[in-house]
C-alpha cells in the first residue's frame, strides 16, 4: 500500500457502534503523520480500535485560530487527518476554517463519508427527506432562541437539530411555540446499546421530557409547516394586527405566515409598518 499523499484528510468517526468505522477511514488513521482531535482521550480509543499509533494534537474551538497556520505549513509534506468526537467533522464544529485555509494554500483536501447523527435522525425519524435544514445547536437564552426559530418557521423543509438532555423540554417548547404543534422525532444514543426514537407532536414530546430529561446524545427532527391556503391582504392584515397584541413584529409574522402561507419576511415588513402607527 502506497503512502498517503500530502495533504488534509476530513474522516468520519463513528457515533456510537465502534464498528461502524469503514475500513477506509481505518487505514487513514493508521497512515496519517497526524491526527487532528478534538479530545484525546476521545480518539485515543478510537485509534487503538483502529490499529493505529499515530500522534495526535489537539484542534478545537479554544485553539483553532492559533494553530491552523501551522497545521496548513504542514499540509505540503505530510498526510494529516482530522476527526471529531464523533460523526463527520465540520458538521456543527470549527473545521470549515482549515478547510478553507488547506484550500486557499493549494493542498489536497479529501473526505473519507461515513457516520453523522442529524442524517442518521432524519432517517429514523419518519418525516420528509426531500428537503431538510440542519440548524446545530439553537441558542441556550430563550428570547435568541425564539428569535433563531422564527427565523426558519416559514422554511418549507423538515429541520434537524442538537440538543442536550437538561436543555430538550425547554426547546420542544419553544419549538411548539414558534412552530406551531409540528409532527416530531427526539432521537438519541443512535447505534449505541440503548438507542431510541421517540415520535410525536413537538407539544406532545415536550411533556414527555418535562420532568425526565433523557440521556445521551439526542437530535430533533421536526417536519415541515402544512399546506395552508391563502387568504386575502384584507385578512391577513387582520391576522397580524390581532397577533402583534401578543406578540413581536418577527414571531407575529411567523406566526401569520405559517396559518396563511404568506412570505414570512413580507409580512415581517408589513408588521413593522403597523407597529409604528
Amino acid at each position: 500500500m502506497p503512502e498517503l499523499s500530502p495533504g488534509l484528510y476530513i474522516v468520519a468517526t463513528p457515533i456510537g457502534n465502534l464498528s461502524d468505522l469503514s475500513p477506509r477511514a481505518a487505514q487513514i488513521l493508521r497512515e496519517a503523520d497526524l491526527v487532528l482531535v478534538e479530545d484525546s482521550r476521545v480518539t485515543a480509543r478510537l485509534l487503538r480500535e483502529a490499529g493505529s499509533t499515530r500522534p495526535m494534537a489537539p484542534y478545537h474551538d479554544h485553539n483553532a485560530d492559533r494553530v491552523r497556520p501551522g497545521i496548513v505549513a504542514r499540509l505540503a509534506a505530510e498526510a494529516v487527518a482530522l476527526v471529531s468526537d464523533a460523526g463527520t467533522p465540520l458538521v456543527s464544529d470549527p473545521g470549515f476554517k482549515l478547510v478553507r485555509d488547506a484550500r486557499d494554500a493549494g493542498h489536497a483536501v479529501t473526505t473519507i463519508p461515513g457516520p453523522c447523527a442529524a442524517i442518521a435522525a432524519l432517517t429514523l425519524a419518519g418525516l420528509p427527506t426531500d428537503r431538510f435544514l440542519f440548524l446545530g445547536f439553537l441558542p441556550p437564552k430563550a428570547k435568541a432562541r425564539l428569535d433563531a426559530i422564527a427565523e426558519v418557521a416559514a422554511v418549507r423543509a423538515t429541520l434537524i437539530l442538537y440538543e442536550s438532555g437538561p436543555r430538550l423540554h425547554a426547546t420542544l417548547t419553544a419549538l411548539a411555540e414558534g412552530l406551531g404543534d409540528r409532527p416530531a422525532a427526539v432521537a438519541r444514543e443512535i447505534s449505541k446499546t440503548f438507542e431510541e426514537c421517540v415520535d410525536g407532536t413537538l407539544t406532545s414530546l415536550a411533556a414527555r421530557y418535562a420532568e425526565a430529561p433523557p440521556k445521551g446524545e439526542i437530535v430533533v427532527v421536526v417536519g415541515p409547516p402544512g399546506d395552508a391556503p391563502r387568504i386575502a391582504a384584507e385578512q391577513v392584515d387582520e391576522a397580524l394586527a390581532a397577533a402583534l397584541q401578543r406578540l413581536s413584529p418577527a414571531r407575529a409574522a411567523s406566526e401569520v405566515a405559517q396559518a396563511t402561507g404568506h412570505d414570512r419576511r413580507d409580512l415581517y415588513a408589513r408588521a413593522l409598518q403597523m407597529k409604528d402607527r
